[in-house]
């Protein structure tokens, strides 16, 4: 069973920061790889940034070099760190586990375990 719990959302103003945390409660012995998506409202939703299970990272052009992906030691927690935030940043983001090979991958199918999301809003 594998539960994953978004925090550290909030509304700022453009050029400043959040660190998202994805809290990862995973009582099977699968090991997975972890995405981050974001849906803003009337737009589809945009895989952001993955880590790999061999910590291997991808990130969508938009947010290259802005954003970064990481993961705790113990793979308990998984955050994004964003910078330089723009208002095109606005949207509900969401943490995703999947185990259909080693990641990363920012394709949504690949992924069956989500969060319930946590929104960032940037004016």
């Amino acid at each position: 069973h594998v539960q994953l719990v978004e925090s550290g959302g909030g509304s700022l103003e453009a050029g400043g920061s959040l660190r998202l945390s994805c809290n990862i409660s995973n009582s099977t012995p699968r090991r997975y790889y972890i995405g981050w998506f974001r849906q803003a409202p009337g737009k589809e939703r945009e895989g952001v940034a993955s880590i790999g299970i061999d910590g291997t990272t991808s990130y969508a052009q938009p947010v290259e070099g802005r954003f970064t992906i990481s993961e705790d030691n113990d793979k308990r927690t998984a955050f994004l760190q964003m910078n330089s935030l723009k208002p095109e940043d606005t949207a509900m983001y969401y943490c995703a586990a999947g185990n259909h090979g080693l990641g990363p991958t920012r394709f949504a199918s690949a992924y069956d375990h989500w969060g319930q999301g946590t929104q960032v809003t940037v004016s």
